[in-house]
């Protein structure tokens, strides 16, 4: 690698340029949203629009005789600071309407919906126009779409957190393969993506939501964003049971792998059932929810008084229902919220704050972790007594019938350490900015893991609104490194990227 000078400033520069203008265009569309509605910011809304389409028109335009190639270097820096550069553009149409005045909560909020973390500043959602409501729901919608593109085509090729296993399974060699071509394999993807956004809008209609709702809902969903239109969340419609087993389906499509619904659709069922990581997906949501709705049942007189029209089918399918939505809005990081966990048992509370370090299946748009990496490290850890008994057998960890580089091993478990210490440190400055305990913990696992709800003073029906101002850009910091991997972040505060080679 060439030394600093050589770093391709015209190919990131033309990148943060087309972001721009797509950030752009979709504050356009939004600006539709408040034309149809009449909401009374239809002109600022176009401003924002105008501003961001025209700046990253402008940037492109001058360096559009850019050198094609991007080095590793390169793509660190346009990952990092793309995500970065959305944010600050995003928080225009906010700023504009009036909707968010202060710059410090339109940018904690603009982060928290490109990384899809949910968590908000806002304490009345319902009053907010809604033109912006829908720009809000838009900006998860983005950051999942981004998230399939970087899982696919970007992390693989810089070597990212154990996601060079994904791409073995998905656009790498062999018959697993989507398509030879990642761009063609992403577009896939994002095909699915938008399929399942459309379908979910239809049947949340259907089921008695408005189609405002159910359009941002489905935003929101399928990028395990979590945002809503309402102040109560998705417990606004706690007496319409069938709206929330929709959201429930669509948040466990959302949490798992966007090429197993590929082969899914090609009707390659049996690759579905072959791979480890959905199985043991699909075992901890029904475990973990069935677990949780006994309590749930049997801890009535305490559990349902968090829980508005708790019973309309009965109270027995109330408890499996909120137990699985409350699992799932959990590991897969969405953070919708239909009851406040924190007022059922302590032990649920202690249950629902370990899910927080779960994540969903590698190549989703969930956040967290990830199953396939703990699945890894189980492996691993069982293979260590094994090693420990015969020194000198060759005892590889296996996934999905396939030997595991040592390499993206040592990835894996790096990851996690980093990931751990991450954590550790994130509550540390919570505590030192004077968030006591309880609110520190949860916050740190909440932004880290782009999950939204927490706990203490950030519980599942409290905002984030009253965070001191270092204490919101330290959450938007942990949402970003949160969501991208963490190395990706990370690396670029290391003086030996930026060193001379």
């Amino acid at each position: 690698m060439g030394p600093l000078s050589k770093l391709n400033y015209k190919i990131i520069s033309h990148i943060m340029g087309l972001l721009l203008m797509v950030n752009g265009g979709f504050m356009l569309l939004s600006s539709m949203v408040s034309w149809y509605y009449q909401d009374g910011v239809l002109h600022q809304m176009l401003s924002a629009g105008a501003v961001a389409v025209v700046l990253g028109g402008v940037i492109m335009f001058y360096t559009k005789n850019h050198r094609k190639e991007v080095q590793k270097r390169e793509g660190y820096i346009i990952v990092a600071f793309g995500w970065i550069f959305m944010a600050l553009i995003g928080t225009l149409p906010y700023i504009f309407t009036g909707a968010i005045s202060n710059f410090t909560n339109a940018f904690f909020e603009t982060m928290s919906g490109y990384t899809t973390t949910g968590a908000t500043i806002l304490t009345d959602i319902e009053s907010i126009p809604r033109g912006v409501l829908f720009w809000r729901s838009i900006t998860h919608w983005i950051g999942g779409m981004g998230i399939i593109v970087l899982a696919i085509a970007i992390l693989p090729l810089l070597g990212i957190g154990g996601m060079q296993l994904f791409a073995a399974e998905a656009p790498g060699p062999g018959g697993d393969k989507l398509h030879p071509r990642i761009t063609d394999t992403a577009k896939r993807l994002w095909l699915i993506y938008v399929g399942y956004t459309l379908a979910e809008t239809i049947l949340l209609k259907l089921a008695g939501m408005s189609f405002f709702d159910a359009i941002n809902h489905s935003l929101s969903t399928l990028s395990t964003g979590g945002f809503s239109t309402k102040n109560a969340s998705v417990a606004y419609w706690n007496d319409t049971p069938m709206i929330q087993y929709i959201i429930i389906a669509f948040m466990f499509l959302a949490g798992s792998n966007f090429v197993l619904s590929y082969f899914a659709f090609k009707r390659k069922f049996q690759k579905i059932f072959q791979d480890e990581e959905f199985k043991l997906y699909s075992i901890l949501v029904v475990g973990l929810a069935a677990v949780a709705a006994l309590l749930i049942y049997f801890e009535a007189d305490v559990s349902f008084s968090s829980i508005a029209h708790p019973m309309v089918w009965g109270p027995f399918e109330s408890a499996v229902r909120h137990s699985l939505f409350q699992v799932l809005t959990i590991i897969t990081t969405t953070g919708f919220v239909s009851a406040d966990y924190t007022l059922w048992t302590p032990f649920l509370t202690i249950f629902f704050f370990g899910m927080m370090f779960l994540g969903g299946c590698a190549g989703s748009t969930s956040g967290g972790i990830k199953v396939m990496r703990h699945l890894i490290m189980i492996k691993n850890g069982v293979l260590e007594f094994k090693r420990t008994l015969h020194p000198h057998a060759v005892l590889p960890v296996r996934y999905n019938r396939k030997a595991v580089p040592q390499p993206i091993v040592f990835n894996i478990l790096g990851f996690f350490i980093l990931y751990m210490l991450s954590f550790i440190i994130g509550v540390l400055v919570f505590s030192w900015l004077g968030l006591d305990f309880k609110t520190a913990l949860g916050g740190a696992a909440s932004t880290l893991g782009n999950i939204g709800p927490a706990l203490g003073d950030l519980g599942p029906v409290d905002s984030y609104a009253y965070l001191p101002s270092a204490a919101k850009w330290w959450s938007s910091f942990l949402m970003l490194i949160g969501r991208l991997e963490l190395f990706t972040v990370l690396i670029l505060l290391t003086p030996f990227f930026w060193r001379n080679r």
